[in-house]
């Protein structure tokens, strides 16, 4: 997909990588939506992002997610892309892991993004161009360590998800692909729900990349629409 002028939405766009995924966007020139759960530092960040559009919503919460899609449709009469990068972490052991935070990190890395594919879908289909889904998954799916089982469980999920959709959507010409980062330099640990992870466990998981090589990495998944697209430093690892 061309990227000038394309209408994008990415969620979890206040910080991290979704922030820089919105601003290499910019950059290239598209109308990009920008949303997260705080009003006030979407709102700010909006005015220094060009050709932006801010809208508050949080993931987890189903009838948020619709009128957010709603809204971004009603303001630009089509939605070309969608990036589903709004996330949390959950670094605990099997045996200590509890259950009401594995639920809601469930809710936020699984079920919110099917809802907003579900709430995109239709308008992708009746819009001459279809459309592109981009569902950031995770290297841990690839390299798994003790610790991250919970969190990594619902990018297994997440990536059952894409994947299916894929193929389910082609006739439609709605193109879903996935994103895998590596371990990043952001506030994700920070955010995480739960941590029994050393400094030596995390230098184990993956090499560090920067939020803006994996926004490269998003636009680059938008625009050759292919299924997976991984970072440079995981493709390494990989080999």
């Amino acid at each position: 997909m061309e990227i000038k002028n394309k209408v994008i939405i990415v969620t979890g766009a206040s910080g991290g990588i979704g922030l820089a995924a919105a601003k290499l966007l910019s950059e290239h020139e598209a109308n990009v939506v920008l949303v997260a759960r705080s009003t006030e530092k979407i709102q700010k960040l909006s005015e220094q992002i060009p050709n932006s559009f801010a809208v508050t919503a949080d993931m987890r919460d189903e009838i948020a997610i619709r009128q957010m899609i709603s809204q971004v449709h009603s303001h630009y009469g089509r939605i070309d892309a969608l990036v589903n990068n709004a996330g949390q972490g959950m670094h605990v052991s099997i045996e200590n892991a509890n259950l009401d935070q594995f639920r809601s990190i469930f809710e936020l890395n699984v079920v919110g993004v099917l809802a907003a594919m579900q709430a995109v879908i239709p308008l992708m289909c009746s819009q001459t161009g279809g459309g592109v889904i981009v569902n950031i998954s995770s290297g841990l799916t690839k390299r798994i360590v003790p610790t991250v089982g919970p969190y990594a469980a619902t990018k297994y999920a997440l990536n059952a998800i894409s994947l299916t959709a894929r193929m389910e959507l082609a006739k439609d010409n709605i193109r879903v692909g996935l994103v895998y980062p590596s371990m990043t330099q952001t506030d994700f640990f920070k955010n995480t729900i739960s941590r029994e992870m050393t400094h030596s466990d995390r230098m184990k998981m993956m090499p560090m990349d920067t939020a803006e090589s994996v926004a490269e990495k998003i636009v680059e998944a938008i625009r050759t629409e292919e299924a997976e697209v991984y970072v440079e430093s995981l493709k390494q690892g990989m080999k």
